[in-house]
């Protein structure tokens, strides 16, 4: 088995003809017309591999009238599986279902890495469980901070980790999301790469027309998923103490989610909606325009591994005001950026503070941006990126022995159970490559002008 195994894996779609690069396809549950950190992330990544002579497909699932193959950008190609998500757009354990189409588009554009992305997307981490079996090298990016301790995230936790076994390049957004990837996954350190998010500071510029607050009307900004995680139930307790104690700032919320009926019940019971804007959800190519409406931006996440929309903000000459959690000390100097705990009364004490620092006329929005620029671009993303596909590269392809015993060993119960569907997962490639081969699988025809 172990000689077949060889060489299946053996047979690989070569590197691109045309430049010597590796093709990429990103896997993920989270992609557009979703909207989010993640999708765009791995959109603007993808766009700027692209530029650099990388060809890169995208995998998702379908999402309403959006199926099939769909091409996006500068010739993004995007993949529309016919799998309907069941919560907070994540598609139900498809378990081997899936194994047959995600070989054949594999084969079909000729891919060499596989790269997942998000560690509560159950589609990536079994594309890259199937893409392991395949012999592809494959990437790993962790957008996100997770328990330890609740129920929920150590069922969650035993499954990341059962994947993560198998991959040796991991990529985090910051430090604090490496180590709390570490001690959920137990993977070895020097196995991960923290490389941030970023922006494209050209489409993120201040508002031109920007003045001091007329009649001292400060304008707070928040852009956000309305969930749970992202702090809508303190944002509900702190707009209505802010509206009470300063008659001239108003709010302007922007996003979409199951916990958005809190912000309309919030503003029918304290009578806010002279006070507070409601936007529902947000494309990204208008979220610069909300942001230029407004002077501070308000983040009241109870996780976050990075925060993109913060940076969007400073981008564009807000200042922020935050909870102090997870990786966002990281993100922005201090002058850029208040933290508080997040807690009602700590966050509307920062909140007033920044009110009053607004209207002194004590910070500078183009000072703001300019540190952006400076400090992120989508092309140094990809280029870092790249160092780590070239890492993995170097790195030999783990046998299935030595696979299915890491496995194995991932936990008394659960190693055994996973380390016997790892072995199925060889019986139905083998199943695949018996009755299905490659070779009659025909390439695809690469779109005008990427490799």
């Amino acid at each position: 088995i172990n000689i077949l195994i060889k060489r299946m894996k053996s047979d690989k779609p070569s590197y691109s003809e045309k430049n010597g690069l590796p093709n990429i396809c990103m896997v993920s549950d989270f992609f557009y017309p979703g909207l989010g950190g993640v999708e765009m992330h791995i959109y603007e990544l993808s766009q700027c591999l692209m530029v650099r002579g990388y060809k890169v497909i995208v995998v998702t699932h379908s999402r309403n009238d959006r199926y099939g193959v769909r091409y996006m950008g500068i010739g993004l190609k995007v993949y529309y599986l016919p799998y309907k998500s069941i919560y907070d757009n994540v598609v139900y354990p498809s378990l081997f279902t899936l194994f047959p189409l995600f070989r054949q588009i594999l084969i079909r554009e000729k891919i060499d890495i596989v790269h997942g992305h998000q560690s509560v997307s159950m589609l990536a981490l079994e594309c890259l469980f199937h893409a392991t079996t395949m012999g592809y090298r494959v990437v790993f990016t962790d957008h996100s901070l997770f328990g330890l301790s609740n129920y929920d995230s150590i069922h969650a936790n035993n499954f990341f980790r059962i994947n993560l076994s198998c991959i040796d390049n991991v990529i985090c957004v910051s430090h604090t999301n490496k180590k709390n990837l570490i001690y959920r996954s137990l993977i070895s350190p020097k196995n991960v790469t923290v490389i941030p998010n970023a922006i494209d500071s050209n489409d993120f510029l201040p508002n031109p027309n920007y003045k001091s607050p007329i009649n001292n009307e400060v304008i707070v900004i928040s852009i956000c998923r309305m969930t749970y995680r992202k702090g809508v139930d303190l944002l509900v307790e702190i707009i209505p103490r802010i509206c009470n104690s300063d008659p001239n700032v108003r709010f302007i919320l922007g996003g979409d989610g199951p916990k958005k009926h809190l912000l309309h019940e919030m503003c029918k019971k304290y009578n806010l909606s002279n006070r507070v804007e409601l936007l529902g959800s947000v494309p990204h190519t208008q979220v610069c325009r909300v942001l230029q409406r407004g002077h501070i931006f308000l983040n009241t996440s109870l996780t976050e591994a990075f925060g993109i929309s913060i940076i969007e903000a400073a981008s564009c000459g807000l200042l922020v005001v935050s909870s102090n959690v997870g990786g966002i000390p990281e993100i922005l100097p201090q002058e850029f950026l208040r933290l508080s705990n997040p807690s009602i009364s700590n966050m509307v004490n920062e909140l007033k503070i920044a009110v009053n620092i607004i209207r002194e006329g004590k910070f500078d929005p183009y000072s703001s941006h300019k540190k952006i620029s400076a400090m992120y671009s989508w092309h140094d993303i990809a280029k870092r990126t790249v160092s780590v596909y070239q890492k993995s590269n170097q790195v030999d392809i783990i046998g299935t022995k030595e696979r299915i015993l890491r496995i194995y060993k991932t936990g008394n119960l659960i190693g055994k159970i996973f380390a016997l569907i790892a072995a199925l997962d060889y019986f139905i490639w083998f199943f695949l490559e018996f009755f299905y081969p490659k070779e009659s699988i025909e390439h695809c025809i690469d779109f005008p002008g990427i490799s």
